[in-house]
């Protein structure tokens, strides 16, 4: 992910290819909330762009715009100002994208596996298809014990392991992830991370995560912060190889 400071020169050759390669771009992407008085600014002014491999945290306060950004480059929101654009995503580019939400998103009349599969079976994949790999993906995340439960049966860290399952099953070129460990314990959202961070290897995808957690940012090589909707900082590091043993 590369921010761009809108007082720079125009953009090179190079990085006029980057952003035809880029999965997702943001110019100048603002969201504000409201109206008048009452209009509130979740994201002000976010240049960048997320290229295929690319491996980033988002980190910063309850509050900072972190959760709206994500929406923004999943295509949730719709900009304020300014352009969000997918450029090197098909045209639908919903069915390349997975997103794990921060709350609750499991259907209730559906049980974990078949929840697991949804997005499989409205992409047109054969139900059978669809089914085989959402029990291979409940098991990356040690959740293939689940697959026969309705979500009112589990507790809020299965359902989170449920969501990351269901993302990794479409295999999408794309993953954000809104604090994907936050309702796990250390061990548990150490083995949840280190599903999202293989499956991304093996499909080439890009992967977002926002989190709060230091030990999570550790492990993603780019750290962008956010603070009162504004991306501040960008820092390149090699990532710590934490296990989950």
């Amino acid at each position: 992910m590369t921010p761009r400071d809108p007082s720079s020169p125009p953009a090179s050759a190079q990085e006029s290819g980057n952003a035809r390669s880029a999965l997702v771009a943001c110019r100048d992407a603002a969201l504000t909330f409201g109206l008048g008085t009452r209009a509130v600014v979740a994201v002000h002014g976010a240049s960048l762009s997320v290229q295929p491999s690319d491996r980033l945290a988002v980190v910063g306060p309850s509050g900072s715009g972190k959760s709206s950004l994500l929406h923004l480059l999943a295509g949730l929101e719709r900009p304020t100002s300014g352009t969000v654009t997918w450029p090197a995503l098909a045209e639908d580019a919903r069915n390349e994208i997975g997103l794990v939400f921060q709350g609750d998103s499991l259907i209730p009349a559906l049980d974990v596996a078949e929840n697991t599969a949804l997005p499989l079976v409205l992409a047109g994949r054969h139900q059978r298809q669809a089914r085989e790999a959402a029990l291979a993906a409940l098991a990356r995340v040690d959740a293939a014990a689940l697959a026969d439960r309705l979500p009112e049966e589990l507790s809020g860290g299965q359902a989170q392991r449920v969501a990351v399952a269901r993302v990794l099953a479409q295999a999408p070129r794309l993953i954000l992830a809104d604090e994907p460990t936050g309702r796990l314990d250390h061990a548990t959202g150490a083995h949840v991370l280190t599903a999202l961070l293989t499956a991304a290897d093996t499909t080439g995808a890009a992967l977002v995560i926002t989190t709060h957690d230091p030990s999570v940012a550790a492990r993603l090589s780019t750290r962008f912060t956010m603070r009162d909707g504004r991306v501040l900082t960008a820092g390149h590091r090699s990532p710590d190889r934490e296990t989950d043993s």
